[in-house]
């Protein structure tokens, strides 16, 4: 009878860690890159690498030349801003019509790009769709950030 017993308990402590283990395994956000674009303060796209790419579209319509573009971009493995980083402007074929580099920091996320430059850009590029990428010493093959939509 305590054999039965132990037996049955047993089998329910196993049971709940493997349920246990199974819903942990499932937690999206855990142990991916992420990101979060602001247009000056305001949070406009946020975003983990596991998204699909066709819902990364910034809409600029509204942005003024005064304003930034301010990019947060975090790494996984690091658990912080990664070294190295830079974004890239492309057009449709790769081709890169800008690059901006920003320094290594300890601490400091935000990677900040002048509006002005993107709407000069685009006015010289107006039949090109236009895409951010994001790369870094941790991410040397880069990152599509998002898709530029100006009108």
């Amino acid at each position: 009878m305590k054999q039965s017993t132990f037996k049955q308990a047993f089998i329910k402590v196993f049971t709940l860690i493997t349920l246990s283990l199974t819903a942990f395994s499932f937690t999206s956000k855990f142990g991916l890159d992420g990101y979060e674009i602001y247009l000056n303060n305001k949070l406009i796209l946020k975003q983990y690498v596991n998204q699909p790419l066709s819902l990364r579209v910034l809409q600029l319509n509204n942005a003024n030349e005064g304003d930034n573009l301010r990019i947060k971009y975090t790494h996984c493995t690091v658990k912080g801003p990664g070294t190295g980083r830079s974004i890239v402007l492309q057009d449709e074929q790769g081709n890169t019509l800008k690059k901006w580099a920003f320094a290594d920091a300890a601490s400091d996320y935000n990677m900040t790009i002048p509006v002005k430059e993107l709407l000069q850009l685009e006015k010289k590029n107006a039949n090109h769709e236009l895409s951010l990428h994001y790369a870094a010493r941790e991410l040397p093959k880069g990152e599509t950030l998002a898709m530029l939509h100006f009108k």
